[in-house]
């Protein structure tokens, strides 16, 4: 569920956005009955403070909300989406100093979120008058994606196996008069996508590559690939029961890169659009490929299992192969590929590769712009002999544990060669506790930066 905001000639009430240091002021200018209602339910403007001041007939004549430290505020983000949670239903505005416009109107979008499909779970009932300078279209088909990869990674995986991701898949592709086409079951072998096929072959679901394409075919070419692995066992190098727990999310890549391709379409970038979405689901099975075996690839790289549970980039490599032969100006992996991500940044700060400075410095710019943090880390070379077996081209699951995400990374990149510019994503895809605008459950990182920077590259 995603709010869309009021138009601006609804009536709508004030809401004052109050910093620390701007409260005296607004304290003195307050006529003296509502300045006794303040100071009598304790408003000092502490970060997410709410004051409701009535009018004379009972109802709300205003509300202030407490906007704290400059200090306070950068410890987290979209803090005018509590705002929104905790004023009741009706329309408001908003007034003062809070901060960068389009973050605190996308705040307000954010709260309107919940995950209804199984129980009744409403969002926000709060409406807002956006500030005028906001393009709120823009914002409103934001949210909308944000919530698509939210709403799909938040869907377990009895209701979302490969067969139901190629049904949003398709609906996503219908919605923007793309084309789109399916390689599934056998037919991966013989069109040569053989470790697409030898992850998924286990489940009673047909492993598959979901490819779609839109655009001008003389527009610049752009690729977004993301993980479709609906639900990871660990195959037979099997999980343990508490790390398996949250595997429905390790399509989180897929999700976002489908909220990404969303973004893309709805606002008419002028690009030739590739999505690619290998979507299987590690199980086990007599037919489950093993711990020894060596796969062929797209590529034609020969690749030892060393872990059955390092799938993500296995059946990535063959699609970032397809993808690389086109020979894009841009390809975008992003995937739920490794704990050792998290052990670095955490699951608020996703960590990106890239060999490109400019787009480096693009993704850093439109990450900070649109509150969607990304970190840069490094494609470092010297570790490449730590994903060579020797026995094979490339070792899935390096032994030793050290440097887990940039290793994966690196194994990425073999298979990318022709691409002008390329970028990797190791996204959590999770919010494990309630923040401001982001409930606990599935999140949409990432894709709201690299819509900003293709935004600014191909937009109107």
């Amino acid at each position: 569920m995603t709010l869309r905001f009021v138009d601006e000639t609804e009536t709508s009430i004030a809401v004052r956005v109050v910093p620390l240091e701007d409260w005296n002021s607004v304290r003195a200018s307050l006529d003296e009955k509502a300045r006794a209602w303040v100071d009598s339910n304790g408003f000092t403007a502490k970060l997410g403070q709410l004051c409701l001041v009535p009018d004379d007939a009972g109802g709300i004549k205003r509300a202030l909300f407490g906007f704290g430290t400059q200090s306070s505020r950068e410890r987290d983000r979209f803090h005018l989406a509590t705002l929104a949670d905790a004023l009741p239903e009706g329309n408001y505005h908003l007034e003062g100093n809070f901060g960068d416009p389009d973050e605190a109107a996308l705040a307000w979008l954010f709260a309107g979120y919940s995950f209804d499909a199984y129980r009744k779970n409403m969002g926000s009932s709060a409406r807002l008058r956006p500030p005028q300078s906001v393009d709120k279209r823009r914002l409103e088909m934001v949210a909308s994606a944000a919530a698509l990869a939210q709403d799909l990674i938040n869907t377990p995986a009895n209701d979302l196996g490969p067969n139901a991701l190629e049904k949003e898949f398709q609906k996503l592709g219908k919605a923007h008069d793309a084309v789109v086409s399916v390689v599934a079951g056998d037919n991966l072998i013989d069109q040569n996508f053989p470790m697409i096929h030898a992850v998924g072959r286990a489940s009673d679901q047909a492993p598959r590559l979901l490819d779609m394409t839109w655009g001008s075919k003389d527009a610049p070419k752009v690729s977004v690939v993301g993980k479709g692995v609906c639900f990871d066992t660990g195959g037979l190098n099997i999980k343990p029961g508490n790390s398996m727990g949250l595997m429905k999310k390790d399509m989180g890549g897929a999700a976002n890169a489908m909220a990404l391709a969303q973004m893309i379409m709805a606002r008419k970038l002028n690009v030739r659009l590739r999505l690619l979405v290998p979507a299987v689901e590690n199980s086990i099975s007599a037919g489950a490929f093993r711990p020894g075996d060596i796969l062929n690839s797209r590529k034609g790289l020969n690749v030892e299992i060393n872990n059955t549970d390092a799938e993500g980039r296995l059946v990535l490599a063959d699609a970032l192969a397809l993808a690389d032969e086109e020979e894009p100006k841009q390809m975008f992996c992003m995937a739920t590929l490794t704990g050792a991500a998290r052990v670095a940044l955490g699951p608020d700060l996703p960590p990106y590769y890239t060999d490109s400075n400019e787009l480096a410095a693009a993704i850093d710019v439109a990450s900070r712009k649109v509150s969607d943090p990304l970190w840069r880390m490094p494609f470092w070379s010297p570790y490449e002999p730590m994903i060579e077996p020797g026995i094979a081209d490339l070792d899935n699951a390096p032994s030793g544990g050290f440097a887990g995400s940039i290793t994966a990374a690196l194994f990425l990149r073999r298979f990318v060669e022709k691409t002008e510019q390329f970028a990797h994503l190791d996204i959590y895809g999770w919010t494990p506790r309630a923040k401001p605008g982001r409930p606990k459950g599935g999140a949409c990182q990432g894709a709201r930066a690299i819509f900003e920077v293709l935004d600014a590259r191909y937009g109107s």
